[in-house]
């Protein structure tokens, strides 16, 4: 029934009709099973589009229904692509760790490369020595453990300011939207430490406007785009994916020219100060020629674009979803807070230096992450060789998807995975678990060689984020709300489909707000 329904859906019959014209040209490209291997189970899909209508409008749980028939390692022919998926922990491991290198790229794809400029990117560049320049620039200078120390003051600010606007909201008697009080406190953040300036005077239309871009931004990237699986058809933009991220683009390059612009007006001031940020940072490597790489402008550029995109919403996401599992379940809204009060008490803020004696609200973060991860399935991976996985035949420029969502709701590696449960990471075999990579039933950053690289900035921000606005507040749902709505939007990150709107009690002196 479902087939039928796809059949006479009048998108999938005129994109049909168009790949069909091509269908018999394309059809020797198209990765089949060497003699005497097999290849990973999988749909066989429809002419040339392949598994693509059968995903449906949310991939992950498209790809995690299938992965029920087929298995956690499936393959898909997706247009004139091939894709591999991994749906478990230990398939998960098996590409990651055993076929790291192999796996290492990233596909060239038009919905990415319109934003990336070019994949001068560090998100989307291949796996190469330019790649492994900018990841270390960025390490040291922005997101490895010593430079985030360094700027722990700016997030301390940043977190003030925030807890000021929500105080005066509460005594105003206006509900707060959590992800807008977040995105703009954390794009302040990463305005100032890459280009020392912040980039919103107040929470208002001009921060809300930039987190609407924002998730249009990783919405649009996140769609299976047709035209990135069949090239051919990409001129066509059939879902107009490609001129909407366009526009977007252009949005947000005015943004970082116009910073970038004023950052360099500025630079005499840094100068006698004896101040450096990153991108003073990145233009002082220029001069350093390593492995015959040099950092360009549109690398600066497209560096500052990963912060700006992945340093704000993604850890919004996931605050956002811990908060609305908090107000869902009181009890660990209590417990949470008895921790802070014994820990931190009422006559001042959360401090980073507390999270480390706070082994719950490290819990409740991890479990956020699990459940409700920020990128529900991984940033594609590229392979331009053939391999061997599980004795099935992998062939060559295959694209691979982890799983992410699936993983983390795997019964075989979680019990009750559907249930938010905090204390499981408290004792039991999931104690150990971190979420930085090592352990492949929690990688919300993903693993191996294309980790996120701002894995450690992004614990710091939920842990200590997630602390403060628990620690600082009382939390309630508005009058005449009684349910909270727990839909998604699906994306390269995915927010909740309505944003939290709550009424905060502020619980500290009110000395702990000035």
């Amino acid at each position: 029934m479902q087939l039928a329904a796809l059949c006479t859906d009048p998108f999938v019959l005129s994109c049909t009709f168009l790949c069909l014209l091509l269908h018999l040209a394309l059809r020797s490209l198209h990765p089949t099973s060497a003699p005497g291997r097999r290849l990973p189970p999988g749909p066989p899909g429809l002419p040339l589009l392949g598994a693509l209508p059968l995903i449906g409008p949310a991939p992950h749980t498209g790809l995690t229904a299938l992965a029920r028939k087929y298995g956690p390692v499936m393959y898909l022919r997706m247009g004139t692509c091939g894709a591999v998926v991994a749906s478990s922990p230990s398939a998960a491991r098996t590409f990651l760790k055993a076929l790291d290198a192999r796996f290492a790229n990233r596909p060239a794809v038009a919905s990415s490369v319109d934003i990336t400029y070019g994949s001068q990117n560090m998100v989307f560049a291949n796996y190469g020595p330019k790649w492994k320049l900018m990841r270390k620039l960025a390490s040291v200078h922005l997101l490895g453990a010593r430079a985030l120390a360094d700027w722990a003051r700016v997030r301390r600010d940043e977190a003030g300011r925030a807890l000021r606007g929500m105080a005066e909201a509460a005594e105003a008697g206006r509900p707060v939207v959590v992800p807008e009080v977040l995105v703009c406190a954390l794009a302040n953040i990463v305005g100032q430490i890459t280009v020392s300036k912040r980039v919103f005077d107040v929470q208002g239309d001009e921060s809300n406007s930039y987190k609407d871009m924002i998730v249009s931004l990783l919405t649009g990237v996140g769609l299976f785009n047709i035209g990135d699986f069949v090239p051919a058809l990409s001129w066509l933009d059939l879902q107009g994916v490609q001129a909407k991220l366009r526009r977007i683009h252009n949005q947000f390059d005015g943004l970082i020219t116009k910073l970038l612009a004023e950052h360099a007006a500025t630079a005499g001031d840094r100068a006698r100060e004896g101040r450096q940020d990153f991108v003073d940072r990145l233009r002082a490597s220029k001069d350093d020629d390593e492995d015959g790489q040099t950092i360009t402008e549109v690398n600066i550029k497209g560096l500052i674009f990963d912060m700006f995109t992945a340093g704000t919403d993604t850890s919004s996401i996931i605050v956002e979803w811990a908060m609305v599992e908090m107000i869902k379940n009181p009890s660990i809204m209590a417990r949470a807070q008895e921790e802070m009060d014994r820990v931190v008490g009422h006559d001042r803020r959360l401090e980073e230096s507390d999270i480390p004696n706070l082994p719950y609200l490290q819990a409740v973060c991890k479990e956020a992450m699990r459940l409700h991860p920020s990128t529900p399935l991984s940033l594609p991976h590229f392979s331009f060789e053939e391999c061997e996985v599980d004795g099935y035949y992998v062939p060559g420029n295959t694209r691979l998807l982890i799983n992410i969502w699936a993983i983390g709701r795997d019964p075989s590696a979680w019990e009750d995975p559907l249930e938010f449960r905090p204390e499981r990471f408290l004792s039991g075999p999931a104690a150990k678990v971190d979420p930085l990579g090592n352990y492949f039933e929690l990688i919300p950053f993903g693993a191996g060689r294309r980790i996120c690289a701002g894995k450690l900035a992004g614990m710091v921000f939920v842990q200590y984020f997630l602390g403060t606005l628990v620690h600082a507040f009382e939390w309630r749902l508005p009058d005449g709300e009684e349910k909270l709505d727990m839909a998604e939007t699906f994306g390269l990150a995915m927010p909740k489909a309505v944003p939290l709107r709550a009424v905060v009690t502020p619980r500290l002196v009110p000395a702990a707000y000035a």
